[in-house]
């Protein structure tokens, strides 16, 4: 199974960028012995519309255009469920053994994400109830699934 980091805004070179690099080649070494083929990160940009809701929708629209078909979607919203580094290596492990062919983790801009595209999600997921900057919760992402295939794989780096 593919699997993507989809994020609004785009990461500038720095220290967070190259802790989600890090994370992003992590994932790739180890995924691929346990069915999971890549890691891709894809940014959009913001949309410059002056209402939130049509910037959402633009951004939306941007998004959905990056998904492939079929993709397992994984809404990073503060209204989702804070499941366990566990349970979400487990819903990835049964999306991979049941043959979905992409799971997409998807980070909106700072208006968050519209309706639509949080509808269509298989999943919605809260880091926490705190509002994090997106530039973390890349990085928090790109560890999580990370941490999600050490957890597949038997491998101590989640010592729960």
């Amino acid at each position: 199974m593919k699997l993507l980091l989809v994020a609004v805004g785009r990461l500038k070179a720095g220290p967070e960028r190259e802790l989600v690099t890090r994370y992003a080649e992590r994932c790739v070494a180890s995924g691929r012995k346990i069915g999971f083929s890549s890691f891709e990160m894809r940014e959009i940009d913001e949309s410059r519309a002056r209402r939130p809701e049509d910037r959402k929708a633009e951004e939306a629209t941007a998004i959905e255009s990056l998904l492939p078909a079929q993709a397992k979607i994984v809404c990073l919203d503060e209204r989702g469920s804070a499941l366990s580094s566990e349970d979400f290596a487990k819903k990835l492990g049964v999306w991979r053994d049941s043959g979905a062919g992409c799971c997409a983790l998807v980070i909106g801009g700072p208006d968050g994400l519209d309706r639509s595209l949080r509808e269509k999600a298989d999943l919605a997921l809260a880091f926490g109830a705190m509002t994090w900057p997106h530039q973390i919760v890349r990085a928090l992402a790109a560890e999580q699934i990370f941490r999600a295939m050490t957890i597949l794989s038997g491998h101590p780096y989640h010592r729960a």
